[in-house]
């Protein structure tokens, strides 16, 4: 385990300290990637979790395994839900209609003015292909192209776990400095397989 982890740190350490790309400040930090074996130890001890679905899961469509994850999370005693952001995704209420297809609940989804309030007591935000909805460039940076969008603060959750392809910027075309948080951990690959394989951990 010791050796693919620093095989993972050499792997992934030029990610550095990226300059912004079309407008806003320039981040200085490093992105910490993470395994699903590392990443289910801090669910499994999590009592509370927020996804935030994005594009990312639409193209990876993995609104399904999303949905066993957080069945096995609740049965493991955990709060679930998911927060919802209304441009999240490529047309309005594109989330919902992928999470109602996988049968989530409706009671679990929740908007953001509904859960920044209490951000600060989320155990582990999964970030699930989305990018500049959580941008908290747009309620820092007053350089940035995305300035005073509402936005989503999973960087202000314990934990926050970001699953992506790669490091490549969102719609909006700018650096997210989430990704260079000390609380944040990047799951890289695709949506579908990273989650299967957080779900698998819990059944071994």
């Amino acid at each position: 385990k010791a050796m693919n982890r620093s095989l993972s740190n050499v792997l992934f350490s030029g990610f550095g300290s990226a300059a912004a790309a079309g407008g806003g400040t320039a981040i200085e930090g490093e992105a910490k990637p993470i395994t699903p074996e590392d990443a289910y130890y801090v669910l499994e001890a999590a009592r509370s979790v927020l996804f935030v679905p994005g594009y990312g899961m639409a193209v990876a469509q993995a609104q399904h395994v999303v949905k066993e994850l957080a069945a096995i999370l609740e049965e493991n005693g955990c709060e679930v839900r998911f927060a919802i952001h209304p441009v999240a995704g490529r047309m309005p209420g594109h989330m919902n209609v992928l999470l109602a297809e996988a049968q989530v609940p409706y009671e679990m989804l929740v908007e953001p003015d509904d859960v920044n309030p209490t951000m600060e007591n989320v155990d582990v935000g999964i970030v699930i292909g989305a990018n500049d909805v959580v941008n908290p460039a747009a309620r820092t940076d007053e350089s940035s192209p995305i300035y005073g969008m509402p936005i989503i603060d999973i960087d202000r959750a314990r934990s926050v776990f970001v699953l992506k392809r790669s490091m490549r910027s969102g719609f909006a075309g700018i650096q997210n400095p989430l990704f260079f948080c000390e609380n944040t951990r990047m799951l890289f690959g695709d949506a579908k397989d990273s989650i299967s394989n957080l779900a698998a951990e819990f059944k071994d």
